[in-house]
């Protein structure tokens, strides 16, 4: 019955479309006559995802703890090869061979002034009838923490980020030798052991507080979707800002026979132990805590005062792993192209959890999985591609993005050949279409979000995002902007899926998709986020799944079948100057920060807050930072945007005589864009990540740094490694433009 519920709408919607598609305008990259076709086939498309199988889909692949190295991982993904290959499309699986450490021992205990031991373990909730498998479920740790036996003073640090370091500096509060206590937030997990260690802590706990991810949101599971007292997110802690993917293979796929480092000499684990914990092992430890009361905005949602510390809690923590090699298995679908088979349109999303794993991942996963079978039975109908489409289920993403990263790398060279780009999913939800990647296909992706109906409103996906925008705008210019602007702004990459190898370390335009924000979650990554929980509290009758599956599918369509390939880069020119202008406003802001305390500390306002018998403890006037010549930066930013228009132009003339046109050398040019804005030298002290525009950030994980190299050196006072960093940034922009020049030329050569 709910299948039906739901299809009469869809059928009678896409009747409608098919009626009204000749009066559309062609779709970007179509002659008039090949958007009508593409159109009538994506209607098609459109109708054959169904949210009765995805509910089949995810209560399979989430009835069993499916992590990396675990029987049901690789039992999951011979299903779904098995799968993929009934549906009648050319399937198999490709292994690599990768570090995967799992605990061996684990103990957090308070040891002064008064005893204490942590569970450190999910109990099984009654009502939820796979949370009990503990034999299968992997403890509750964080992989590629170092093994240490250690006991120190407990301080707490609030997220764990440098400022957070910094105010506990000028608190005169000191964390060497320490074992630090940190909440999950601001910032991606492994910054948190990566910046305790450099100032001094010998160990670190991770815990989630109520007041982020717990109580204070709401009922706790199994009333509610938040996080219970005893929940805890495992998660790894490798230095990804450094390289993802194998810590012992940088750079090339781990295939069996790879060479491979010693496991001391691998950089990105951490220099010292950390654990997670839940908010009920968190609760004791941080009683015990004495010293200044924590900052207002340090203090989480716990039934205590806040203390800083250091002591007089004490803490015992130890940590040991097998430190073993394990089998992860990549499940990748070709379907050729019929005119151009070496331009490559990929689409991924990984299959594997930190246990069982219904919200992260399957609930993209098993869009994916309609994507394919949806394309199979249009090919049962006539339907070809023009280009290759390439799904691909990733294992090995929870651990550090080791199943897409080691095929990346393996396949490195033909990649950087033939893919034209990268549409990435993971967790999916209830709620409004996010969109983030490369903005030269920031105008594509809009168009596909006007073409796809939310199952809750019947409105655009871009309309009720744009509605969403407008209800949430901080500022009256971003309520104009999001009402005026003809493209909703996409968000930049950082880190933290599957997308990090083909955009950041390839070149390769990329896209990251999904549904969310209407259905509260506290689950991430621990033994309640499963199939119980999904289909009470998230996207219970599949409809965003369905929808998800329509987005990803319409999109793959429309870059393998296009004429003239969508990029834009008149959006991408426009967001590449407002980074340039955040740029400035950042190194004006230090400047302006310091000369206003240099004139405090001359003119002694600090002398009053200090100890009179300590003045060599007053604070020291610190060097104005110098002017920084951003002409390079504006040079390719004149050239970047002169050249958006002038292709602009081209296009407008092209779109009425696409038709029968050889645009093969432009397209050509078009797939290349993107591998124009990498560098091969890379970031500054990390050269995996050679993308110039878009990078995670070396202190944020997850969290995007746009012109990276420039605005990490200005963030960290290196005035000088900032000039360099902008030459090179002026001069791949300045490259970019002549490449978008030379596609103008060509595409004007082109047509009749």
């Amino acid at each position: 019955m709910r299948q039906l519920r739901f299809m009469a709408p869809v059928a009678l919607m896409a009747l409608c479309v098919m009626t009204v598609a000749s009066n559309e305008a062609p779709l970007q990259g179509f002659s008039a006559e090949g958007s009508r076709v593409e159109r009538e086939w994506e209607t098609k498309f459109r109708a054959i995802p169904s949210a009765a199988n995805m509910r089949e889909y995810m209560q399979r692949l989430s009835a069993r703890p499916h992590h990396i190295g675990s029987p049901y991982g690789k039992d999951n993904a011979e299903w779904m090869l098995a799968k993929f290959k009934e549906w009648g499309l050319d399937a198999k699986i490709e292994v690599f061979t990768v570090l995967f450490p799992t605990p061996k021992e684990r103990v957090v205990e308070l040891v002064e002034p008064t005893k204490f031991v942590a569970k450190l373990q999910e109990p099984a909730v009654s009502a939820d009838p796979t949370s009990n498998q503990q034999a299968e479920q992997l403890p509750t740790y964080n992989a590629y923490s170092a093994d240490g036996d250690v006991t120190g003073p407990l301080v707490y640090v609030n997220y764990g980020v440098p400022a957070d370091y910094e105010q506990l500096e000028r608190l005169g509060i000191s964390v060497k030798g320490a074992i630090v206590i940190a909440r999950y937030g601001g910032s991606w997990r492994g910054i948190k052991p990566k910046v305790a260690a450099e100032h001094g802590a010998v160990g670190c706990l991770i815990y989630s507080d109520p007041r982020d991810d717990g109580y204070a949101e709401g009922d706790v599971f199994p009333e509610g979707p938040y996080r219970p007292k005893d929940g805890v997110q495992r998660g790894s802690v490798a230095d990804m800002p450094l390289y993802p993917g194998d810590p012992l293979t940088p750079g090339v796929g781990a295939t069996e026979n790879a060479k491979r480092l010693p496991l001391a000499e691998a950089k990105t684990l951490t220099k010292i132990p950390v654990l997670p914990i839940s908010y009920g092992d968190a609760q004791p430890l941080l009683a015990a805590l004495k010293g200044p009361v924590a900052p207002e905005a340090w203090r989480g949602g716990l039934p205590i005062t806040y203390h800083l510390g250091a002591g007089p809690a004490k803490v015992h923590l130890k940590v040991k792993a097998n430190w073993d090699l394990k089998p992860l298995y990549d499940v990748i679908v070709k379907i050729p192209g019929t005119v151009f088979p070496d331009e490559w349109v990929i689409r991924g999303n990984h299959h594997d959890g930190w246990v069982n794993g219904a919200q992260d991942p399957i609930s993209g996963m098993v869009a994916v999985m309609e994507e394919a079978r949806a394309f199979a039975e249009l090919m049962k109908q006539g339907w070809r591609p023009k280009r290759t489409i390439i799904l691909c289920a990733w294992d090995a993403e929870e651990p550090g993005l080791l199943g897409s990263t080691e095929w990346a790398e393996a396949h490195a060279d033909e990649l950087r050949q033939k893919a034209v780009a990268y549409i990435n999913s993971d967790s999916n939800g209830r709620g409004y279409l996010g969109m983030s990647g490369s903005h030269t296909l920031e105008k594509f992706i809009n168009g596909v979000a006007r073409d796809i109906t939310d199952p809750e409103t019947n409105l655009s996906a871009w309309k009720r995002s744009q509605l969403n925008r407008l209800r949430r705008a901080n500022s009256a210019d971003d309520r104009r902007e999001a009402r005026m602007r003809a493209d909703l702004r996409i968000g930049a990459l950082g880190s933290g899926s599957d997308y990090t190898p083909f955009l950041q370390h390839l070149g390769v335009a990329s896209l990251n998709i999904g549904y969310g924000g209407e259905d509260g979650g506290g689950i991430y990554h621990s033994i309640y986020d499963d199939f119980y929980w999904f289909t009470h509290f998230s996207d219970t009758e599949f409809v965003y799944s369905r929808a998800l599956a329509q987005t990803g599918g319409t999109a793959v369509m429309r870059l393998a079948n296009a004429e003239l390939l969508p990029f834009d880069f008149s959006n991408f020119a426009n967001t590449v100057g407002r980074y340039a202008e955040e740029l400035k406003r950042l190194h004006n802001g230090q400047r302006e920060q310091i000369i206003e305390r240099n004139r405090q500390v001359e003119e002694g306002v600090f002398r009053a807050t200090m100890d009179p018998k300590e003045p060599e403890t007053l604070p020291a006037a610190e060097a104005v930072p110098p002017y920084i010549n951003f002409a390079p930066l504006e040079n390719g930013l004149d050239a970047l945007s002169r050249a958006a228009e002038r292709y602009d132009k081209a296009l407008s003339k092209a779109r009425a005589a696409m038709a029968g046109a050889s645009l093969r050398d432009v397209n050509a040019l078009l797939i290349s864009s993107e591998r124009k804005l990498t560098h091969a030298d890379g970031l500054p002290g990390r050269a995996w990540f050679q993308h110039m525009i878009y990078a995670p950030g070396f202190y944020t994980g997850y969290g995007v740094k746009t012109i990276p190299g420039v605005r990490e050196a200005i963030e960290q006072k290196q005035w000088k490694l900032a000039d360099e960093q902008i030459a090179r940034v002026g001069k791949i922009l300045t490259d970019e433009a002549a490449l978008i020049e030379k596609a103008a030329t060509e595409l004007a050569k082109a047509l009749p």
